[in-house]
């Protein structure tokens, strides 16, 4: 794969992280009944709801600012992956397999998107 088509594909998959991690974090702090009724429902306290859409805000701020803060990037990717984790195993014990859809696709998307980063930037910062 090309430098070309890897950029494109990381884009892509920072514009799509941000928009789905984006709104759920917005959703977060304005306090939306459907997303804090479910995330009430897995059994989050409301201070950890807040919390999350914070870290997703900032999250989504640095993914968006090209080739800088990459050490940081790591770290939120690593975030990104904990909050996937998290609602797959709480959705999974509380509503059931069948509610899991979005975090599988989540998990697919940013992996591939993590992938991408990893080739664009792998000897950039590693010591």
């Amino acid at each position: 794969m090309n430098a070309k088509t890897t950029k494109i594909i990381y884009w892509t998959g920072i514009i799509l992280t941000s928009l789905w991690f984006g709104a759920s974090g917005f959703f977060e702090l304005t306090t939306n009944k459907i997303v804090w009724d479910i995330t009430v429902q897995l059994g989050y306290p409301p201070h950890f709801i807040y919390l999350l859409g914070v870290f997703k805000a900032l999250g989504v701020i640095t993914l968006l600012i090209p080739n800088k803060l990459l050490r940081l990037k790591e770290w939120v990717f690593a975030g990104i992956f904990f909050d996937i984790t998290f609602a797959f195993f709480s959705k999974v014990a509380v509503l059931g397999f069948a509610a899991t859809t979005d975090a599988i696709i989540a998990f697919i998307m940013v992996s591939v998107t993590y992938f991408m980063f990893r080739r664009l930037y792998s000897a950039t910062y590693t010591t």
